[in-house]
């Protein structure tokens, strides 16, 4: 399957055999673009992007607000902010006279509190936040995390449309094990939550004791046995307290998802130039095709450069085989043996370097020839860790230049 950019991201510059090149500064310079959501699969720099976009956008005069999902926090430290949390905190060091940038890590319980907190009265919501179901449920059920992220996405839309307090929100998306989860994630929590086993419990903890049928006596004393008594109360007690959100929670999903689909947002997939990774992109980029998401393009993390010079990969491993197998049969003259062995050595790195670039080059070129509309940036690896604005500057500044 083909999957196209959506419309409002181009024409853009042909590179690697004609595919699009992606134009970063572009995509944060246009004001219509108000969210920018980095997905892709783990390990492949989504934090790093997300905060580096973040920070050349405020540098560029956009009103900038990142959210991370990152549990190493290498984002607080490359930001300078002692400790991120659930609320926005200003980012020091923004270049002055340009925009600005907030950060903030996702706080799961906390979110869903709020979320408790807005929809239900003082007491309802007491009773509901103390349960131990709740307790649970808000912590560590499946697709929690995916769901709060839209969620607190959402809050973050609210306060930017009704305040004027930021005009670009940066997402970067869970590390989820599959690449589809925080798309499918708030439909999944709140037809959980809007599900038929939960309405079975639900009844007898409502409606009058004639509705206890023998049917649904054989269902609670069922879970009963699986459950427990004092757990299957606590989920009875907690479904009861949240009846009156059941409706609420599937209408913020809805809501969240014509979000994600709107013209204001674009998103961006973040791989690196390895097979799981180009293949969890493909996922994503026929997903978002699918479900007619703004797709803006396709980043690709740590691409290794290509040789400097002329020397193919096997003239230089022919070279360094004749250098070493001379200095086998001469032995060492001189020290000439060393820079020999030295010689070779370097010619090997070399040759390596070249296979890594053509297995690399490859793998892109399978993928764009899937994908031939997408447009792609290619970012070259660095020698060290991102630990400070600069290096997020940098990162920045090579995401912009893609391919060149």
């Amino acid at each position: 399957m083909n999957a196209a950019p959506h419309p409002r991201f181009g024409p853009l510059v042909a590179h690697l055999e004609g595919t699009p090149e992606l134009d970063v500064d572009a995509l944060l310079a246009d004001r219509s673009t108000e969210i920018i959501v980095c997905c892709g699969s783990g390990g492949v720099g989504k934090t790093t992007t997300s905060a580096a976009l973040a920070l050349r956008a405020a540098e560029q005069g956009r009103k900038v607000v990142v959210l991370t999902i990152d549990p190493a926090r290498r984002l607080a430290q490359s930001m300078g902010i002692e400790k991120l949390d659930n609320v926005p905190r200003p980012v020091p060091g923004v270049s002055e006279g340009a925009g600005s940038l907030d950060a903030m890590m996702l706080d799961m319980k906390r979110t869903f509190d709020e979320v408790v907190e807005s929809q239900a009265s003082p007491e309802k919501a007491a009773q509901i936040l103390s349960n131990p179901f709740y307790v649970a449920l808000s912590t560590s059920f499946a697709g929690t995390q995916e769901y709060m992220a839209m969620e607190k996405l959402g809050q973050l839309h609210a306060d930017a449309v009704a305040s004027g307090r930021w005009d670009l929100i940066v997402v970067d998306t869970p590390p989820s094990r599959s690449a589809l989860d925080f798309l499918d994630a708030p439909d999944r929590l709140a037809g959980f939550l809007d599900g038929r086993l939960i309405r079975i419990l639900l009844t007898p903890a409502r409606g009058p004791a004639r509705l206890m049928t023998a049917g649904l006596g054989v269902v609670t004393g069922t879970l009963t046995k699986v459950l427990g008594a004092q757990m299957l109360r606590d989920v009875q007690s907690f479904v009861a307290a949240l009846d009156t959100l059941f409706g609420g929670f599937r209408q913020r999903a809805q809501k969240t998802y014509r979000l994600l689909q709107a013209d204001g947002t674009a998103f961006l997939v973040v791989a690196a130039p390895e097979p799981d990774a180009l293949r969890e992109a493909a996922y994503f980029v026929e997903r978002l095709n699918e479900d007619r998401m703004p797709l803006a393009g396709l980043v690709v993390n740590r691409a290794h450069r290509e040789p400097r010079g002329r020397l193919s990969t096997e003239r230089a491993l022919v070279a360094a085989e004749r250098l070493e197998e001379a200095d086998g049969a001469d032995g060492a003259v001189a020290g000439g043996g060393r820079t020999a062995g030295l010689t070779a050595g370097l010619l090997r790195l070399h040759a390596d370097r070249g296979r890594v670039v053509a297995r690399e080059t490859h793998l892109r070129r399978r993928f764009a020839a899937a994908h031939p509309d997408v447009p792609t940036a290619l970012v070259p690896a660095l020698s060290t860790d991102v630990h400070d604005l600069d290096g997020l500057r940098l990162v920045g500044d090579l995401v912009s230049r893609g391919s060149q």
